[in-house]
């Protein structure tokens, strides 16, 4: 963050508050390739914050939420008992030149690959595990409408269907050819699954997203694409290979750290409904073909020039190796 850009925080925050403010310790967060995150410590008057600083980066991809649509998600999932940092205040792009807002700074580390291997962060990993059934039985249990998320659109027929038709028209508008992904989709209408209530979903729960500590979960983070759909499809997301940073084994199966038993039973603890490993798995399918689509867009981000970066390209490199993975899962071992 440039020294004009924290000034004009501060500035603003005092008209905003009518309190002295000043920003110190002001650093740049690892992770984010949507998003920058920035950690600050706040002086505001007499009071001491530890906040993060959430900014558009300079390029996004369009399934994402806006910062001021994410701040209403926030407080929504905080006010639902959901374990998120306390939301603060929501910026004025023009203060930037960019939407921002400002939450409190979750305790831990939220690094996957740190987090699957050191032991000594969340010590009791079923505990772990049971705790983000819960934390995700609590973000479902919030259903349309809601007049504070109602920039969030109601789909007109089942999600899966509408993801389904919307990577079609994509990949059939792009430049390269991805077969392996248009078998991928044959296989997800197929097998399509019954309309279930529309809930609140996160759409990107998983190792990564999430902070733990020595004790356990502290935060649930980046709700940048949630949205109206069905609860299985944040349960299948987090027990997708792609979140378990090299572990293996059904020990492993949720995010890297966890059995599906556990995360199931966490979740029927708050829900009441017990999911089975074969309902997940089609959403497990789904996930690795809404990754790829994600992945191919991050890309794109940096062939376009719209955002030259080093993390993007490699980002698009993981694209085989979804493919494989998909058709494996869906019978064509190839």
């Amino acid at each position: 963050m440039q020294q004009h850009e924290q000034q004009a925080i501060e500035n603003w925050l005092a008209g905003k508050t009518g309190k002295p403010v000043a920003l110190h310790n002001v650093r740049s967060l690892s992770g984010g390739a949507i998003q920058e995150n920035w950690a600050a410590d706040i002086d505001l008057g007499d009071e001491k914050i530890e906040a993060v600083i959430r900014c558009d980066a300079p390029s996004s991809v369009s399934d994402s939420l806006s910062r001021g649509q994410e701040f209403a998600l926030l407080k929504a999932a905080f006010a639902n008992g959901v374990t998120v940092p306390g939301p603060l205040w929501l910026g004025d792009a023009a203060v930037l030149g960019r939407e921002f807002f400002i939450m409190r700074r979750a305790a831990g580390t939220a690094a996957g690959h740190k987090l699957v291997r050191d032991l000594s962060l969340a010590k009791d990993r079923p505990a772990l595990t049971r705790q983000l059934g819960r934390e995700l039985a609590r973000i479902h249990s919030i259903t349309p409408p809601r007049d504070d998320l109602d920039f969030l659109a109601v789909p007109e027929q089942h999600p899966a269907l509408l993801f389904i038709e919307e990577s079609r028209r994509f990949l059939d508008d792009y430049h390269s050819a991805f077969p392996a992904l248009e078998w991928g989709l044959n296989w997800l209408e197929d097998h399509l699954p019954a309309l279930e209530p529309l809930c609140l979903v996160h759409r990107d729960f998983r190792t990564g997203n999430y902070m733990v500590d020595g004790s356990g979960l502290t935060a649930v983070l980046d709700w940048e694409f949630t949205a109206w759909s069905q609860p299985l499809e944040d349960l299948g997301w987090l027990c997708a290979r792609c979140w378990r940073f090299g572990q293996s084994g059904d020990e492993h199966a949720v995010g890297g750290i966890g059995k599906r038993d556990d995360l199931f039973s966490g979740y029927a603890e708050v829900s009441g409904r017990l999911p089975s490993a074969s309902e997940v798995y089609y959403w497990e399918v789904f996930a690795h073909l809404r990754w790829a689509m994600i992945a191919i867009k991050q890309g794109e981000r940096h062939l376009s020039g719209a955002e030259p970066s080093l993390e993007l390209a490699l980002t698009a490199h993981i694209v085989p190796e979804l493919e494989l993975h998909i058709l494996r899962m869906t019978g064509l071992e190839g």
